[in-house]
């Protein structure tokens, strides 16, 4: 029995691995602290944005105020785009950063 190849003849090997390391990249979803909004609006917006629970939100929120940022959520790049636009729509600072 043949094997399939996944070779392609219109895409270099460089490119073609690119493609499936850009693809395979994790990342994270950075909220930042701030002076401006409060630990109830961070809350919420975590809660609603991010699916978070209560009790989660609150952590998250916490470690935000204490360590300056968090990673709020892990996912593919697609995923998170939505979710750090929402973030930041509330102006709240947020970005999304590759997972080393």
């Amino acid at each position: 029995m043949a094997t399939q190849s996944s070779y392609n003849p219109f895409v270099s090997p460089e490119e073609d691995q690119d493609l499936l390391v850009e693809e395979q990249s994790m990342y994270s979803l950075v909220v930042w602290n701030d002076e401006v909004n409060t630990f109830d609006w961070v809350i919420e917006t975590l809660i609603e944005v991010c699916g978070h629970s209560q009790e989660q939100a609150e952590q998250c929120a916490m470690f935000i105020h204490y360590k300056g940022k968090y990673a709020v959520k892990n996912g593919s790049y697609k995923t998170l785009k939505p979710k750090c636009d929402a973030i930041t729509e509330r102006s709240i600072g947020a970005t999304i950063e590759i997972l080393a």
